[in-house]
C-alpha cells in the first residue's frame, strides 16, 4: 500500500504571519520544521516531493524533488494538491493516491496515512484528518484519478478553497485525539513556535 501513495509536502505559501520567508525552515529545538515533517512522513508513504515556489536552491540540502505550483499566483493548498496530483500522474505511474502534509505542523500522527487510506477503502472518495472538532484538509489523501477534475475546478471555475471542491465528493474525516497537544498544531506565529518548544520540553 505504501508504495502506491506519494507524499507531497506543502510549503508553497507566503508565511505572512511569520513575516514572510520560509516558515518551514525555522528551527525547533535545533532542527527545522521541515526536517521534522520529513521524518514523520517518510515512513508513511512511498516517493516524496516538496511543493515550494521561488528559488528551489534553498531546499537543495533536503534532496527531494521540488515541484512548483502548476497554477501560478499563490493560490494556497488546493494548488499544492493539484501540483502533487499532476506530478504523480506524470512521474509515478504506480501511485494511486497522494498524501499531503503541512510543513508547519511537526506533530502529526505516525499512523495518519494508514488511517486515511482505511477510510477511503471503507467507501469514501477523499479523506482528511480531524481533531478538536476541526477538519484539517491539508492533511489529506487524494486519488490521482481526480487530477483533471481538480484542474478544471481551479482553471475553469476559479475555485480556490479546498472545502468548496471537496464538498462535491464523499469525504471521510479521521478524528485524532488531542491528549497533550493537538497533533495538527501548526506554527503560524513566533508565539506558536515558542509553544511548540514548550511541548517538546514536556516530552523529554
Amino acid at each position: 500500500m505504501q508504495n502506491k501513495i506519494a507524499g507531497v509536502l506543502l510549503a508553497g505559501g507566503k508565511s505572512n504571519r511569520m513575516g514572510g520567508g520560509d516558515k518551514c525552515l525555522m528551527e525547533l529545538a535545533g532542527r527545522t520544521l521541515l526536517s521534522r515533517v520529513i521524518d514523520r512522513a517518510k515512513t508513511q508513504v512511498g516517493p516524496m516531493v516538496l511543493n515550494v515556489n521561488g528559488d528551489p536552491k534553498r531546499f537543495a540540502s533536503y534532496r527531494l524533488p521540488i515541484i512548483k505550483d502548476v497554477v501560478s499566483g499563490f493560490h494556497g493548498p488546493l494548488a499544492g494538491i493539484l501540483t502533487g496530483l499532476d506530478w504523480a500522474k506524470k512521474n509515478a505511474p504506480d501511485v494511486d493516491y497522494i498524501a499531503t502534509f503541512a510543513t508547519d505542523s511537526p506533530f502529526f500522527p505516525s499512523n495518519l496515512v494508514d488511517l486515511l487510506y482505511k477510510t477511503i477503502k471503507e467507501g469514501h472518495v477523499l479523506a482528511c484528518a480531524k481533531s478538536n472538532g476541526r477538519h484539517h484538509p491539508v492533511f489529506g489523501l487524494w486519488p490521482v484519478e481526480k487530477r483533471l477534475a481538480l484542474q478544471d475546478a481551479m482553471t475553469v471555475e476559479n475555485i480556490r478553497k479546498i472545502d468548496i471542491w471537496t464538498s462535491r465528493y464523499k469525504m471521510g474525516a479521521v478524528d485524532f485525539p488531542t491528549d497533550h497537544i493537538d497533533p495538527f498544531f501548526n506554527v503560524n506565529t513566533p508565539e506558536d513556535l515558542a509553544q511548540a518548544r514548550d511541548f517538546l520540553n514536556q516530552l523529554k
